[in-house]
């Protein structure tokens, strides 16, 4: 079936110019407030932990900066902990899981780990609830050193002094009903292919690094989600997005190929989580749970394990 009958911006078969992703500019909204959810949020955590501006991104009027939230104390000799969150913008148990995670649980790690939270790294794609930043990029897709996404090179900047040193990574996002009706469409526009609807899972996975694959870690962090909210089961032809299960709500895909954000660091344990809110089974509470949940894991297996 062609782009067509999916999406109503461009031609079917032919790629995006200025004028069609100006089209699509012009259609979207702000619907929240980036500066009354998050950092508003993150003042309320100085006084416990360091907070500091990696960078910042204009678009037109609008001004995010861009905040790291560190643990207070860093120490070279302790192990660097990495969580990312918000690179998806719609994806918002990354955002708020990543923010509770600081709230309620970063600071009993002081004195065994650096703990770095990078809450919400594409602030404009937060407040429209959207994948992409303004000129229709996937920061997910880009973060690499020459990346065209501002949100993806302010990130991989802020990391590269940090790329053999940090043990554990985990990135927080989601799968939504939105991948598929909007989403996966508006790719397939852009890029002048072929829409090829897929089917989206019924709860929490995992996405493992196929160049580094850590099975015992992604299992620890799987079993910790699965007293918050249930696992997503493989499809009919044994698969996850149309990839192949490798455990029971584990993935793989090769990260750093796709300049992913769980591949910027050289991190022996790296995972992104799929936490899927659209579930007539979980609440936002519930997949915020989940995400601190896999933070929780991640890190105790990672220190557990980080002679290993």
């Amino acid at each position: 079936m062609g782009n067509e009958a999916f999406y109503p911006i461009g031609t079917p078969g032919q790629p995006w110019g200025a004028q069609e992703r100006a089209a699509w500019l012009a259609k979207q909204v702000k619907h929240r407030s980036y500066a009354q959810d998050v950092l508003s949020a993150i003042d309320r955590l100085r006084d416990a932990f360091d907070v500091s501006e990696y960078g910042a991104l204009t678009y037109g009027a609008e001004h995010y900066p861009l905040i790291v939230v560190r643990s207070r104390g860093w120490r070279d000799d302790l192990p660097v902990v990495l969580v990312t969150g918000g690179v998806h913008g719609y994806e918002t148990s990354g955002v708020h899981g990543a923010l509770q995670f600081l709230q309620q649980h970063a600071g009993e790690y002081a004195g065994r780990a650096n703990v770095m939270v990078v809450p919400c790294v594409s602030p404009w794609a937060y407040e429209r609830i959207h994948r992409w930043n303004p000129d229709a990029l996937d920061p997910n897709r880009n973060f690499r050193k020459d990346s065209p996404a501002g949100e993806s090179a302010a990130l991989v900047n802020l990391l590269e002094p940090l790329r053999d040193v940090v043990l554990m990574h985990i990135d927080l996002h989601e799968t939504t009903d939105s991948d598929e009706s909007e989403f996966r469409p508006a790719l397939a526009a852009r890029d002048g292919k072929p829409f090829e609807p897929g089917e989206v899972p019924d709860g929490f996975y995992l996405v493992d690094d196929a160049d580094q694959p850590q099975p015992a870690f992604q299992q620890a962090v799987v079993e910790a989600v699965a007293k918050v909210t249930h696992i997503a089961d493989a499809d009919a032809r044994g698969e996850i997005i149309g990839s192949p299960l490798l455990l029971p709500g584990v993935i793989k895909f090769p990260v750093k190929q796709w300049s992913l954000c769980a591949g910027i660091t050289n991190a022996r344990y790296a995972t992104t989580t799929e936490v899927y809110p659209d579930s007539p089974r979980a609440t936002p509470q519930q997949c915020n749970d989940a995400q601190v949940a896999a933070v929780r894991a991640a890190i105790d297996y990672a220190l557990a394990h980080r002679g290993g």
